[in-house]
C-alpha cells in the first residue's frame, strides 16, 4: 500500500509537470497555441520514461522490467495511438503462434513472458525444441515488423547462489537473442541482460512463485524510425 501511494504521489508530480510545460507554451508570448494533438504527445513523451521507471520500481516494488521498459519509451499523443495500433496487430500475430508464451500488449509496445522450463532443461542455456519452435514465430514477426527494438532479459529464483544465478540468467537471455539472431533478425536491435534472482515478480517461498520467476522476458517497442514515421502519420 505505501509502494502504490507513492506511485500516484510520483505520478501526479509527473503530470503536473507536463501540464506547466504546456501552460508555458500557451502563455501570451507565444503566437500561436499549441494543438491538443502536440500538448498530448508532449504529456506523453515527457512523462513516459518517469512514468516507466516509477512503473517499474512502484509496482515491483524495487524491481524493473520489460513492461516498465516499454512504458519508458512511449511517446504519447496522436504519435502513440498510431503506434499502439501497429503493436495491436503484431500482438495478434504473436499470440497466434506462439503457444508457449504469454503475450500482453503493454503501452505501445508488446512483452512476452516465457516461463524457463518451456525453454530450457533445469540448470542449463540450451534451448529446447520447443522453444526454438516458439523463437522461430517470434523471429518472423519481428522481420515481417522491423522497425521495433527488442529486449531480452533472463531470470531465475532465489534458490542457489548469485554466482550461479547471475550468469545463467544472462546465458539464457542471450540463447534466446542469439536463437532469434540465427532466423535473420537484425542482431543490432537487441539488448540482453541478465538479472539473477534480483526482480521476482511472485514469492520465492512457494513453488509456483518459483517457477514464475524463472522466466525470460522479451520487450518489443518502437525504435526512432517508426516514432518519427508515427509523429508525421505515415504509418
Amino acid at each position: 500500500m505505501k509502494n502504490l501511494r507513492s506511485f500516484f504521489a510520483l505520478l501526479l508530480a509527473v503530470l503536473l509537470l507536463g501540464t506547466s510545460v504546456v501552460q508555458a507554451q500557451d502563455t501570451p508570448r507565444t503566437k500561436k497555441p499549441m494543438s491538443k494533438t502536440l500538448k498530448g504527445g508532449l504529456l506523453g513523451a515527457g512523462g513516459g520514461a518517469v512514468v516507466g521507471g516509477v512503473l517499474g520500481r512502484v509496482i515491483g516494488g524495487k524491481n524493473s522490467t520489460a513492461g516498465g521498459a516499454i512504458i519508458g519509451a512511449a511517446v504519447g499523443g496522436s504519435a502513440g495511438a498510431l503506434i499502439g495500433r501497429r503493436m495491436d496487430k503484431q500482438a495478434a500475430e504473436l499470440q497466434r503462434e506462439m503457444a508457449g508464451a504469454k503475450v500482453e500488449r503493454v503501452g505501445e509496445g508488446i512483452k512476452i513472458t516465457f516461463d524457463s522450463g518451456i525453454l530450457f532443461a533445469k540448470n542449463s542455456s540450451s534451448l529446447t525444441p520447443a522453444a526454438q519452435e516458439n523463437i522461430r514465430e517470434l523471429a518472423q514477426t519481428l522481420i515481417k515488423y522491423g522497425d521495433t527494438n527488442v529486449l531480452v532479459e533472463g531470470h531465475t529464483d532465489n534458490t542457489g547462489t548469485d554466482a550461479i544465478n547471475n550468469p545463467l540468467s544472462q546465458r539464457r537471455a542471450q540463447a534466446v537473442a542469439n536463437y532469434a539472431q540465427a532466423q535473420g533478425v537484425d542482431a543490432s536491435r537487441f539488448q540482453v541482460s541478465g538479472y539473477g534472482s534480483r526482480q521476482p515478480i511472485a514469492d520465492n517461498s512457494t513453488e509456483a512463485g518459483r517457477r514464475a520467476n524463472r522466466r525470460v522476458e522479451v520487450a518489443i517497442y518502437a525504435n526512432e524510425k517508426l516514432k518519427k514515421a508515427a509523429e508525421r502519420g505515415t504509418i
